[in-house]
């Protein structure tokens, strides 16, 4: 009995040991798709310089990976369940990695194109890789802790983009701008010289990212993962699976909180430096960016305190008190327009820190492992609500100031609010 004993303890450790690797390198991965997300922000910028674009022209970079992340998802989900977690993640590394290598010859031949379709490759990896590591993660565990455990692989999200913004800053931003005057003053050599150095500026950065991609995806397969999170697919028919989910309200209504989340994080984010500009006339534009970087910061603080939280009150109870308090401060922004209401758009990345994963999380409580890798291919998917609803900020933007089309993100927090609510009660009964 005593040698049992022992093997047991022996066992037991070696399985806690494998689901610590396995999270430390899956919580990476979280990491490196927030990198690949912000420097898209950057990149809006340095291909204007590069190519002459309209603003419609390099908000291309964002409708390439939006649709890169919408249309790869169900199939990403798929892969899920046919190779399991683990292959999809491999697939999604790989996209990633071709993506990047891409903007390469991008560069080389000076092809705006070419660069939308290296995006949209980074994107459709992407959709992989978020498709597969939130729902690993809240398998890499107990299940009463999973909510907490994704919020906290969250918490690397932002430090990612932070990364980005910096990267792009410090490794493709060369901090020359020609005004259209001094440009037209140039002979076509020299115009034609300063184009291909600014496209060439992301070669480099983006060269780097790909080969930690492929040394990540080199880890991730040499790592063997506990039997919970390797364990195939029963390979049913996913129209069953289909059916079971489309009957599971709580999966829909997660959806849905999903969509009006990603669209008031990406409308709050996109417009924040016009509603700074807009509201507090003489700011400078990269004193109105300092605001941009402040929500990045206090949206990752946010996501370790909502996650610290979740030790003591129940991830819907803190979801739905965020997403009241993020109600209480957009109104304010749209009342108050100038300094305090910048301070209140600023103060609401905290509180939306753990929104996409408490929604996630609490989407996919109580569904079988099949399920739930379909089911997170549509959660994913609800991705597609940050394009849809920042245009519609834009809209009313455009019709009734850049401080009335805050109420977009308002409503949004109203809808993620009452699932919320809904999911309290549930849980609660």
């Amino acid at each position: 009995m005593h040698y049992a004993s022992n093997s047991a303890v022996t066992t037991s450790g070696q399985v806690a040991r494998t689901a610590f690797v396995a999270f430390a390198l899956i919580v990476s991965l979280f990491f490196l798709w927030g990198m690949a997300n912000n420097l898209n922000d950057i990149l809006i910028k340095q291909f204007k310089k590069a190519f002459e674009l309209s603003d419609f022209q390099a908000g291309l970079v964002q409708s390439a990976f939006y649709l890169g992340y919408f249309l790869l998802a169900i199939p990403a989900g798929i892969c899920m369940r046919r190779f399991g977690y683990k292959g999809a993640l491999l697939i999604g590394l790989a996209l990633y990695a071709a993506g990047a290598f891409l903007f390469y010859p991008a560069a080389a031949s000076h092809t705006y194109g070419l660069f939308l379709a290296a995006l949209f490759v980074i994107a459709s990896g992407l959709a992989f890789l978020e498709t597969s590591a939130n729902p690993l993660v809240t398998v890499l565990g107990p299940a009463d802790s999973a909510t907490q455990r994704l919020n906290l692989a969250q918490s690397f999200n932002p430090l990612g983009s932070i990364t980005g913004v910096l990267v792009g800053q410090h490794f493709i931003f060369s901090g020359i701008e020609h005004t259209p005057v001094e440009l037209a003053a140039m002979t076509d050599g020299a115009r034609q010289a300063y184009y291909a150095a600014e496209s060439a500026a992301v070669q480099t950065p983006y060269l780097v990212i790909g080969l930690i991609v492929v040394v990540w995806a080199m880890l991730i397969a040499l790592t063997r993962f506990p039997a919970t999170a390797e364990q195939e697919s029963d390979h049913a028919g996913g129209a069953a699976h289909l059916g079971k989910l489309f009957h599971n309200s709580n999966f829909i209504l997660a959806v849905v909180a999903q969509f009006f989340y990603v669209g008031a994080q990406v409308g709050i984010w996109s417009y924040l430096i016009r509603y700074v500009q807009g509201t507090v006339p003489g700011t400078p534009e990269k004193s109105a960016a300092d605001y941009l970087t402040a929500s990045l910061i206090v949206f990752m603080l946010g996501r370790f305190a909502g996650t610290a939280a979740m030790r003591v009150l129940a991830p819907a109870r803190i979801l739905a008190l965020f997403a009241a308090i993020n109600i209480a401060l957009t109104v304010y922004a749209i009342v108050n327009p100038g300094q305090s209401g910048v301070y209140a758009l600023v103060a609401a990345s905290f509180f939306m820190s753990v929104m996409f994963p408490t929604i996630f999380s609490l989407g996919l409580c109580g569904l079988g492992d099949d399920d739930r890798k379909l089911a997170s291919s549509f959660l994913v998917m609800a991705i597609i609500g940050g394009a849809v609803l920042t245009a519609l900020m834009g809209a009313v933007s455009d019709a009734f100031g850049i401080h009335r089309s805050i109420i977009v993100p308002t409503l949004c927090f109203a809808v993620i609010l009452g699932y919320a609510v809904r999911a309290h009660r549930t849980a609660a009964g």
